[in-house]
Formats: C-alpha cells, structure tokens, sequence
C-alpha cells in the first residue's frame, strides 16, 4: 500500500485521483506547514475519489478536536505523530476507527515499545532531536530491517523516487510527503513517477 501525505490544496486533490493511492493524508494538527484546518478539509475530502482511504494527521491533539474531525471529514483512518499514551490512544481507539501510531526509530526497542500501544498498526520514521511531526529524513533502516515487527507497518521519511525500490524491500507499505514535492507544494510529475516506481514493483512483486 502506499500513502501519499500533506494534501492541503485543490489541486492535490486532483492529482490524487489522477494516480489513485492506497491512502492520502491531511495535516490536522495545527502548526505544520503542511496543516489544514477543518472546514479546508472537509471540502478536499468532499472532493476526493472514493476508492481512496483519507488518513488524519494529528500532534498530541485534544481528543475531542480528533472526534470532530473524523465526523466531519469522513476519516478512515487516524494517525497520532506526538507523545500520546496509552491512555489517550485508548480513548481514541473508542471511534472504532483504526488507528496508527508514527516512531522515531532510534532502535529495536523503540519499535517494540510502540507495539505495546495498542494501535492497530506503526508508522517507522527517523528520530530527529527536538522535531514534532514528520521529517523528511530516511531513518536508520538497518534497525527496521533487523527488527521483527508485529503489527503492520509503514515506512516514512525521507522517501523518494531515488530509493523507493530499497524502501519497498523493506516494507510494502510506504508512506510519502516531501518526496513528492517540489520547493515546498506536491509535484504531479513526481507523483506520477513515484507511482510508477510503486506499481512496477509491485507487478514484479505479484
């Protein structure tokens, strides 16, 4: 599966429907460049093709904003990119909606903590000191690769057309913002070759 994040625009969304992801994923954290707020995405999913799954973005955000969010947005899927617990992701999980949790995976461990969470799948990112949110940096994936890995998983960070084919060795399921941009807005034309790579592969695969 893949998933291509920060939709923020008209204009993403139209892009979106030409290529047909797995999954789209919208910033509903506030403070991130690529942050949308409600009403925005509300009428981006308005738009959306139905066969794609919309993925919320949150940072450590009241449950109640996640809950208004999901109602309004029609959200499939939501996932968590802060320092929530085990305690909130058990009140989010309330939703019925499944639920994904990002790590910065510094090492095994970190992984198999996240494990514990209870979320219905992990997102692998790098660990960058003192950044919130994704990164848009390749993570150590040596560690992912040597991990045994439980739930199912994304790998994020850092991710472009250049190394898509070693990032789908490692997982099937991978998760793209940055590597689909050009100074700072989504790029058809990366889109389109991202997707490409992704599709080989997995006819390759099949």
């Amino acid at each position: 599966m893949i998933k291509l994040c920060g939709v923020r625009r008209y204009e993403d969304i139209e892009y979106m429907n030409e290529v047909l992801p797995d999954y789209i994923g919208m910033i509903l954290a506030e403070g991130f460049r690529r942050t949308v707020d409600i009403d925005t995405a509300e009428k981006l999913a308005a738009g959306l093709d139905g066969r794609i799954k919309k993925v919320g973005v949150f940072v450590d955000t009241p449950p109640e904003k996640v809950r208004e969010c999901a109602r309004r947005i029609g959200l499939d899927v939501i996932q968590l990119h802060g320092s929530e617990d085990i305690s909130y992701i058990a009140e989010v999980k309330t939703l019925g909606i499944p639920l994904w949790k990002s790590v910065k995976v510094r090492c095994s461990e970190d992984i198999y903590e996240a494990e514990k969470s209870g979320c219905d799948g992990l997102l692998l990112d790098s660990f960058v000191p003192g950044q919130i949110g994704g990164t848009g940096v390749s993570s150590d994936w040596s560690v992912i690769r040597e991990t045994k890995i439980n739930p199912p998983y994304f790998l994020a960070g850092g991710i472009n057309e250049d190394n898509l084919a070693e990032a789908l060795e490692i997982s099937p399921n991978i998760d793209i913002s940055s590597g689909i941009e050009t100074d700072g807005v989504k790029d058809i034309d990366k889109i389109r070759r991202i997707m490409k790579i992704y599709k080989e592969n997995q006819h390759e695969q099949g």
